[in-house]
């Protein structure tokens, strides 16, 4: 699980008491820094008085602060009414990356300079945010020990994660799209202009001799090799479990050395045919360590398995699906699978993963709650599909493939089919719909949420 940099705002009004505000911050900032997954960047009381942020000079130095430490996300919280100049400020200095706002309780009857003020400054912070037309979440009035303040916080952490990795991102294209499969089209140009994504295009043929040229020795070969062959390899000769490596090794090093997030590879019917193994259990492999890999030159839907990655803070992978079949007897449940693409590690505990001679990966999901995802775009706009659903345990499933029972599948359909979103789609285990339309909002995204 990789680590957010949130910086932390505590914005204070002279006119109160600096005690107070100072025992809020550290209060908040406490609060922050037991949580998984955060990484808390505030001024101190060396740098800002109190630690506090009250106005220009001290907006200043808090911004050279973030700069320096780069952080990935904002939480801007009055620890009385607050000043709103300063903290907009810091926020303008920003404009990309998330924001979260709270308000502080009064936590008991109080006149005077003693009390807060902060369920009225919070307003005055919020409006300066929404005339610069920064977006930000808003957490409520709240204590920081109260859990709708921890839980607005983990929320707020994974989209932090998913924009931040999202916005310049760089996608891989290994081949081009199949010519019968118009749905794995996309517009390049309208990446790099509402994400700042570059593709990053190598033709198949590149690849396959990238691949032959590694030599029998190579370490990384061997080590992919042995790898490969934790699985159960009864069935694959030794010729095409060296190739099946081969292959890996080669996508493995372009994407290290592009920096690449993810990858749309062409899989059929040229790979079958020019290089003798198809890349399936490889893609499934690749997943596992990161490089999220999309069938069929898919590059939407490798972007749709690369928010879904971010949005687990990287400690959970993404199965590539299509939405085939409708259970022929079960209620509102379809089949969700691939052609033996599903990483590994999503095997159901004590299932066997077994490999075929001609690359396709086979075994069963484990069960529970997951989270399905489309990205699409038409006209240069953009817009993600949400919905959620259980993987259901049924013998009858086909290796590599889920039933995954959702709430209303006619109207699931009925949303994929009018809203032009494709067959193919991304799915996590866990709930993470939440996140996934927040981050939506820092990203210009609409949402489709079923």
């Amino acid at each position: 699980m990789r680590s957010v940099k949130i910086g932390f705002v505590p914005s204070h009004r002279p006119l109160f008491r600096d005690d107070a505000s100072i025992a809020m911050r550290n209060r908040t900032l406490k609060v922050l820094s037991s949580l998984k997954g955060v990484e808390v960047i505030v001024p101190d009381e060396k740098l800002t008085q109190g630690g506090l942020v009250r106005d220009d000079e001290e907006a200043e130095l808090t911004i050279e602060l973030f700069k320096q430490e780069k952080v990935e996300g904002l939480v801007i919280g009055g620890m009385n009414f607050g000043d709103e100049v300063s903290a907009v400020s810091v926020a303008s200095a920003f404009p990309k990356i998330p924001k979260l706002v709270f308000a502080v309780k009064e936590e008991r009857t109080v006149t005077g300079n003693e009390r807060r003020d902060s369920f009225c400054g919070t307003l005055s912070t919020a409006s300066g945010l929404y005339r610069r037309n920064l977006p930000f979440l808003f957490a409520g009035v709240c204590l920081p020990e109260e859990p709708a303040f921890k839980n607005s916080v983990k929320n707020f952490v994974r989209v932090c994660s998913v924009v931040n990795g999202f916005l310049g991102a760089k996608v891989g294209l290994v081949g081009p799209r199949p010519e019968r499969f118009e749905t794995c089209a996309f517009n390049e140009v309208a990446l790099v202009k509402e994400f700042g994504q570059r593709v990053i295009p190598v033709s198949s043929a590149d690849m396959f001799f990238a691949a032959d040229k590694i030599s029998k020795d190579d370490p990384e070969l061997q080590e992919t090799i042995r790898g490969i062959s934790q699985s159960d390899v009864a069935e694959v000769k030794k010729e095409i479990l060296e190739k099946m490596a081969r292959l890996e090794c080669a996508l493995r090093r372009f994407a290290k050395e592009k920096k690449i997030a993810g990858m749309g590879i062409r899989c059929w019917p040229t790979s079958i045919m020019s290089y003798g193994v198809l890349p399936c259990h490889t893609m499934g492999r690749l997943t596992d360590q990161g490089y999220m890999s999309s069938c069929e030159a898919d590059v939407y839907g490798a972007l749709s398995m690369v928010l879904q990655y971010l949005v687990t803070l990287q400690s959970s992978v993404p199965h590539f699906i299509d939405w085939t079949v409708q259970h022929p007897t079960l209620k509102d449940v379809f089949l969700a699978w691939h052609c033996g693409n599903a990483p590994p590690t999503l095997a159901c505990e004590g299932c066997k993963v077994q490999v075929s001679n001609f690359g396709a990966g086979s075994f069963k999901l484990r069960t529970g709650v997951v989270t399905l995802c489309r990205l699409a775009e038409y006209d240069g706009v953009f817009k993600l599909l949400v919905t959620k659903g259980e993987v259901i345990s049924d013998e009858a499933v086909p290796q590599t493939g889920s039933w995954v029972k959702v709430p209303d599948l006619e109207r699931l359909y009925r949303t994929l089919a009018e809203e032009g979103f494709v067959h193919h789609a991304s799915m996590v285990f866990g709930d993470y719909a939440q996140p996934l339309i927040d981050a939506c909002k820092f990203l210009g995204i609409k949402t489709v949420a079923v």
